[in-house]
């Protein structure tokens, strides 16, 4: 009896991953759905072709094309390049959030006042905590960012600059095929458009400062 009530609860554990995971392939299809959608209709609304947005924005027209028909996933700094060209702020395109309209010249984020930023299937390794979306007219994404102990499915590749400064734990950072280990305290400033990834190799979640610059014209 215990044997099959062991059995059962197996089952019944194999079967609630898999509704998990199902719940969780809907959601990442609706919010593929949603940022497409939103990239798609400012295009339109600001009279721009796929060719025209990839001129402004340095990227393949066959990448934006694939974000706008839900076959590729986005990286944080790609979205900022396009929201930037499409003139909405990137927090918009991720998830249909308006900011409070108006510029101002000084903002502050208090700890607990951080963004969640939800990436669509983007790994569970990456968390990204917004530190400065109430600055509407900003020149830079500035980021908390967590990391698990696994690489993202891809690796990031975008327009401009980033700095990384490792808060928290020991990282693992990869960037055109070399591998650098990273400690607290350590900092990288490097060129975006260069294939780079990371991921936390201590016994705890990495905690990094990122800050990047996408091309502006």
């Amino acid at each position: 009896m215990i044997a099959m009530n062991f059995f059962l609860d197996k089952r019944s554990q194999i079967a609630y991953g898999c509704a998990m995971n199902d719940a969780a392939a809907t959601r990442t299809k609706e919010i593929y759905t949603r940022i497409g959608e939103r990239i798609r209709k400012l295009r339109h609304d600001n009279g721009l072709s796929l060719d025209e947005l990839a001129k402004k924005t340095g990227f393949a027209k066959s990448y934006l094309s694939q974000i706008e028909n839900l076959k590729r996933e986005p990286s944080i700094s790609a979205l900022s390049q396009i929201a930037y060209v499409l003139g909405v702020d990137v927090l918009f395109l991720l998830s249909g959030e308006i900011q409070n309209s108006g510029a101002q010249s000084l903002t502050i984020v208090k700890k607990g006042e951080r963004k969640t930023v939800n990436r669509p299937s983007g790994s569970l390794a990456y968390i990204y905590d917004s530190i400065t979306y109430k600055k509407l007219d900003r020149l830079m994404e500035g980021f908390i960012v967590t990391t698990g102990g696994e690489f993202p499915p891809e690796p990031f590749l975008h327009e401009g600059q980033e700095l990384v400064y490792v808060l928290e734990g020991t990282e693992e950072f990869v960037y055109e095929g070399k591998t650098y280990l990273l400690e607290e305290g350590d900092c990288l400033y490097f060129d975006s458009n260069k294939p780079h990834l990371s991921r936390s190799v201590g016994e705890k979640p990495g905690r990094l400062l990122v800050v990047f610059v996408a091309k502006k014209d």
